[in-house]
């Protein structure tokens, strides 16, 4: 049995092990000079490998997430903790769920894929750009920059187009239409927003704790942790964690909102009592001065304006009540996000009504698997992308390597 890997990314390596284990003969194509490039990048180089919740309902989010759910039930985080584990990693857990290699290392991550493919003697071959897979009466020819390979099976695992500088360029898709498949059309996901709001611009740089609610006509989201402001708009992973609905609707043409509480649950009351209080033992401190002590300077600035007031003024019971209001509701209007390049994933993709779940394999292509970030199938930062690129990559792999009887 000759399987063909195309793509070395996560879900490509774990899927090579895997056909390996049973029985094939794996060789894995990449375009790329070096295998992983885009694993290296997770957790911002740290590797968040799963997460323990990522079995919860409602994580990933699909068509048809029901279908994404069943892919996760076959192979949950226990899996990948010991597949990892007899691949040779120690792991330790973080916060919320969140499993790293115990060295800290996303190279760590990759070397342990790689010795083991390794061990079950699975070809990996870099700079070979896959151009065109076609089916035949007794498999699939695949046909490269340089040379032309005869396959019994086929694995598709090349990424999306988040992050193309990594490998993930979008050629995968056009394979996989090659094959029959449709594309629901991918956008931008875990990324960051733009906003129409000019004045904003002044915050360029803060960082600060927020409270995110993203409204899109009657439909809320909402998100909470490190907000980054920027020139163009917001960032952090408290706007990844929501960015994929907003530029869904911005592609049905809706306007998305965001109300950006940076008091989050903290209790207002006895901010305001507090302030009111230092007001009276510091009489004739304007509002700059007053908020000097509770936010950074720019957002001070900011939210004065924001609440229609200047900061040189002499703070009063109105003035302060007025600028929390504002620090509790600052209104933004999104108008676009980045590009695919500074986009973690994508949503869309090849739609899960046209493989077999509990294979991998396409309905549409017989002979031919489909794993990753290629699938109709996202989910929010914190370890969950990458389960679902374990668990679609060993399930294809699995299958793809077994003689069929």
């Amino acid at each position: 049995m000759r399987v063909f890997v195309i793509g070395a990314g996560a879900s490509g390596l774990m899927a090579a092990i895997h056909a390996a284990k049973a029985g094939a003969a794996v060789t894995v194509l990449e375009a790329m000079e070096k295998p992983g490039k885009k694993l290296l990048t997770t957790g911002n180089g740290r590797c968040n490998l799963t997460n323990r919740f990522a079995q919860d309902k409602g994580i990933y989010r699909s068509q048809t997430p029901e279908r994404a759910e069943a892919v996760i039930d076959q192979y949950p985080p226990e899996k990948t903790l010991e597949d990892f584990t007899s691949f040779g990693l120690f792991t330790t857990e973080k916060q919320e769920g969140g499993l790293y290699p115990a060295s800290g290392q996303a190279a760590t991550v990759l070397e342990i894929l790689l010795l083991e493919a390794a061990r079950w003697k699975v070809k990996l071959k870099c700079r070979e750009r896959v151009t065109q897979i076609r089916r035949t009466a007794s498999g699939w020819k695949i046909r490269t920059e340089t040379w032309e390979y005869d396959a019994d099976r086929v694995i598709l695992a090349c990424g999306s187009k988040a992050a193309p500088a990594t490998g993930s360029d979008g050629s995968g898709y056009e394979l996989a239409k090659m094959a029959g498949h449709r594309i629901q059309k991918p956008l931008p996901a875990l990324v960051p927003l733009k906003v129409s709001d000019s004045d904003i611009r002044a915050l360029d740089g803060v960082r600060c704790p927020a409270k995110v609610t993203l409204q899109i006509e009657t439909k809320r989201y909402e998100s909470e942790g490190e907000l980054q402001w920027t020139g163009y708009g917001v960032s952090g992973i408290v706007i990844f964690q929501i960015s994929r609905y907003a530029v869904c609707a911005l592609e049905q043409k809706k306007i998305p909102f965001l109300s950006v509480n940076l008091l989050g649950k903290a209790d207002t009351k006895t901010i305001l009592e507090t302030m009111e209080t230092s007001l009276k033992t510091h009489p004739g401190r304007t509002n700059e001065e007053l908020f000097t002590g509770l936010f950074p300077k720019k957002l001070v600035s900011f939210l004065i304006k924001r609440a229609g007031f200047k900061g040189n003024q002499a703070a009063e019971s109105g003035s302060i009540r007025r600028i929390l209001d504002a620090a509790l509701a600052i209104r933004l209007t999104v108008s676009g996000s980045k590009s695919f390049e500074a986009a973690q994933v994508c949503s869309g993709g090849i739609p899960l009504t046209e493989i077999y779940t509990e294979t991998m394999e396409s309905k549409i292509a017989p002979g031919l698997y489909l794993t990753g970030e290629l699938l109709d199938a996202d989910g929010p930062c914190g370890g969950y992308n990458l389960q679902w690129a374990w668990s679609t990559g060993a399930i294809a792999g699995k299958n793809a390597g077994v003689e069929k009887t």
